[in-house]
């Protein structure tokens, strides 16, 4: 019998790709809402509490309301592609090469990763849990999102009110609630200074932990930080660890980007190894939002991880 799914908020830019990677897949039957009822909340009670798994793509605030609309005791399960759950500790943090396949598998609430901690994350926590690096360093992340990942109205900006933009950066108030999510699930002592842009490119993103390895106690060398890595994720089939010998001269982004749930990281150093730059390489819509949704939809489910997953190039 197939596995019904509720996606609550299927009509903004992740609900349409989860969608989207469904189409045609026998193992799901999806409840959907007609328009006029679609934000009713009588409606959505009865299909959030119907659902075997219900999807939440909406704003914080509506994923929570979501969240009790589900009765006492129901059988429905949650992934939440909101930032409204990423540190709670009722929730089980959906990043299974981080956390564990099983528990995803087995938890009642799952809550998607944000686009940007999933490139700083699949960087740093390995190597801090390896002790090559320090928990309590003082870590910076630099990245460039495509302009998707903002949702309807920063789309609105790109494409039709400012068409002109062509770099946009942002949080700099020095805050932003990623920040929160990064230092818990990485083991952090303090928050990271983020500094995210956008560019006119739909979507794509690169992330970026530039490092003073000589600075560090242990002697942490790009190689072996680059050894670390591709041991963690040696069985994933979703992430990639770039060799030495294949180092790229540089990453590019480009507007037309074919979609991707893949993720590949790079460990780049200096001749003297003093200095090196984490490099993950990803889609915000794929392993960023949608395409991790799908990877713990699969595992809930019992079904392969990387069933319906796009594993081009990211």
């Amino acid at each position: 019998m197939p596995h019904t799914i509720f996606i609550d908020g299927a009509a903004g830019t992740t609900g349409l790709e989860i969608l989207d990677r469904l189409a045609d897949r026998a193992e799901f039957a999806m409840l959907a809402l007609d328009e006029a009822w679609r934000k009713d909340p009588a409606a959505r009670r009865e299909a959030l509490n119907e659902a075997d798994i219900a999807i939440l793509c909406l704003p914080d605030e509506a994923a929570k309301e979501a969240v009790a609309l589900i009765d006492p005791g129901s059988a429905t399960r949650v992934i939440d592609a909101s930032s409204a759950h990423r540190v709670h500790p009722d929730w089980t943090y959906g990043f299974p090469e981080l956390i564990g396949r099983e528990r995803v598998a087995q938890a009642q609430r799952v809550s998607n990763p944000g686009c940007y901690p999933t490139g700083f994350l699949a960087l740093v926590a390995p190597l801090v849990r390896a002790g090559l690096l320090p928990a309590d360093w003082p870590y910076t992340v630099n990245a460039v999102s495509g302009y998707s990942g903002g949702g309807k109205a920063l789309i609105e900006r790109f494409e039709q009110a400012e068409p002109d933009i062509a770099f946009r950066a942002y949080a700099l108030g020095l805050e932003h609630k990623h920040r929160a999510e990064m230092k818990l699930h990485a083991g952090l002592k303090h928050g990271a200074i983020f500094a995210p842009a956008v560019v006119p490119a739909y979507r794509g993103m690169v992330v970026e932990v530039p490092l003073h390895l000589g600075a560090m106690a242990g002697d942490p060398t790009p190689d072996r930080l680059r050894d670390a890595l591709r041991e963690f994720y040696a069985d994933s089939p979703v992430i990639a660890v770039g060799d030495r010998d294949d180092a790229p001269e540089e990453i590019v982004l480009r507007c037309e980007d074919d979609a991707s749930d893949a993720m590949s990281l790079f460990v780049l150093g200096n001749e003297g190894g003093y200095h090196a730059r984490l490099i993950a390489v990803l889609d915000n819509l794929g392993k960023g939002a949608s395409g991790a949704a799908i990877q713990s939809l699969n595992l809930m489910c019992g079904l392969p991880e990387t069933t319906g997953l796009r594993l081009g190039p990211a």
